[in-house]
């Protein structure tokens, strides 16, 4: 079947990809901070716990095998905000610790190909102990082109062969953002589907998000032998999929299997890995698979093929791990592509007891059950899964309000681990933007406010209050924060600062009865 269309093009050459950059470049940051893009499943503390854990897991196994004194560079692909590195060097940090092993030492790159990206990461307060101790560095890193790192900061150019130690390379969204050919298999024979993307001609002016979210693809097909000849580079998966589909779309991911092996090429030992998407690693989901569905969020992402990179790395020798059950919202899988991989046990069990057990996707399933029944939850239940999240900020905003709910009927111990989870939760906490902060602050004050914790709940008070009007953005100050921040210092016996804080309650709200109440109550104490 040839239908060819004048106006198409293949598809890892349409418009959509062109777009897709461009949104990123006039987005930036922003792309993350006004959750424009989803980011949560993938930078959450849980799965970078997990990442941490395997890449621990790894540097045991290279120093069992003797290969401690040259650093192992871990290179995250796509890094967005830079959360997750957050996340998985501040778990690491504790493991090592913990641990008290001699390991070789970690090097961990951000990389992005908008420069935007870099100056935020260089910028952030989060990142900034890590990059005084030389741990973290920046890359530009084009994934369709690029086959060597520089790194931002310490000036040095990573080509082919420059490592001694495997590469680890982290790709979490990636496959499914990055030009992919879409090929359809019907009759034994290979098609090119080439699109055509049609757009009002009044969106043209518009920006790279608005024609996204109005582009409408229309796909011809091209008779493409040129797949199915034994010089293509991935033939064995080709034939498979003309032996074992029929009436099938397929996206395959020619661009991101050319980045893997230029990366590869950056070590003579092989490369590692950690990846997670949307993306099934059997072949079964391929099968009479439509046309595939573009997901629009702000940018817009696909599905990835796991199946083809597995095959195509473990007719290579490697060990390709992936969960032996079906995944429902996120796919992890580690891939081994190392002389003696098999070697590598720590890594291996890492993988199976923090994925194939029980892994990120398992826990995003469970966190939306648990917001959907927020109303029935228990204390106990609550902070038992804030645990299991590792005191996730996102989680806890969720179900702040049900805490305050359950105070007045909480045992002493449930108090004392709130609090706990409070401290540790802000200890690992990453800012993305300042509302979010402020928020995540009041937050926390309004509980330990209830829970009479003042001295506590004070510094979080001043949190939200500590620009210099002791407002938010709207330029309005909020009487009750203020009044709380009264009623924090006269507990805890500071008298001059809970005197100002009651005035600016009373000037910002006069109407707040128990505001006006306590600063006639402090005047006087001041008059005797």
């Amino acid at each position: 079947m040839t239908t060819n269309d004048e106006n198409s093009c293949r598809f890892s050459e349409s418009p959509l990809w062109e777009l897709q950059r461009t949104y990123y470049e006039e987005q930036g940051i922003r792309a993350w901070q006004d959750g424009q893009v989803p980011y949560y499943i993938t930078n959450n503390p849980m799965i970078a716990s997990v990442y941490a854990g395997i890449l621990f897991g790894f540097l045991q196994d290279r120093a069992a095998q003797g290969h401690l004194t040259e650093p192992v560079t871990v290179l995250e692909l796509g890094a967005g905000s830079g959360r997750l590195a957050f996340h998985v060097l501040r778990e690491l940090e504790r493991l090592q610790a913990d641990a008290g092993l001699p390991l070789p030492r970690l090097r961990y790159v951000l990389s992005d190909f908008a420069p935007g990206s870099i100056a935020f990461w260089r910028e952030h307060p989060g990142l900034r102990p890590w990059v005084e101790a030389g741990v973290l560095d920046f890359a530009l890193f084009d994934a369709v082109k690029d086959g060597e790192l520089l790194l931002e900061l310490s000036g040095e150019r990573i080509g082919p062969g420059k490592l001694v130690q495997p590469l680890v390379v982290l790709a979490n969204y990636f496959f499914d953002s990055i030009p992919q050919e879409l090929l359809y298999i019907g009759d034994g024979n290979v098609y090119e589907c080439r699109v055509d993307l049609q757009l009002p001609e009044s969106a043209l002016a518009e920006s790279a998000a608005e024609q996204l979210l109005r582009a409408e693809p229309s796909y011809a097909y091209d008779r493409a032998p040129q797949y199915e000849e034994a010089s293509y580079p991935y033939a064995e998966v080709i034939r498979t999929y003309r032996q074992e589909l029929e009436d099938s779309h397929i996206l395959f991911p020619a661009a991101g299997l050319a980045c893997l092996e230029r990366l590869g090429r950056l070590s003579g030992e092989g490369m590692v890995l950690l990846t997670a998407d949307k993306g099934d690693h059997r072949l079964e989901p391929w099968i009479f698979a439509e046309p595939p569905r573009i997901v629009r969020h702000g940018s817009f992402s696909l599905t990835a093929n796991y199946h083809a990179i597995r095959q195509v790395y473990e007719g290579r020798g490697a060990l390709c791990l992936f969960p032996g059950h079906h995944y429902r919202n996120l796919n992890v899988g580690c891939i081994l592509s190392l002389p003696n991989a098999a070697a590598h046990t720590q890594t291996r069990l890492a993988y199976l007891r923090s994925v194939d057990r029980f892994g990120p996707d398992d826990y995003f399933s469970l966190k939306l059950g648990y917001e959907e029944r927020l109303s029935l939850l228990e204390m106990q239940e609550m902070l038992a899964f804030w645990r299991l999240g590792v005191y996730d900020a996102e989680w806890f905003l969720r179900g702040a309000g049900r805490m305050k709910e359950l105070l007045p009927e909480t045992s002493d111990e449930e108090q004392e681990d709130l609090r706990l989870g409070i401290r540790r939760m802000w200890e690992g906490y990453y800012t993305m933007h300042p509302d979010e902060k402020r928020k995540l602050a009041a937050q926390s004050a309004g509980l330990l406010f209830e829970m009479g914790a003042y001295t506590e709940a004070l510094g979080y008070y001043l949190e939200v209050l500590s620009d210099e009007a002791g407002t938010g953005e709207t330029g309005e100050a909020d009487p009750g924060l203020l009044h709380a921040a009264a009623v924090c210092c006269y507990e805890t016996g500071e008298e001059a600062a809970a005197l100002e804080w009651a005035r600016r309650a009373a000037a910002a709200g006069p109407g707040h009865e128990e505001a006006w109440a306590l600063l006639k109550l402090l005047e006087a104490d001041g008059a005797r």
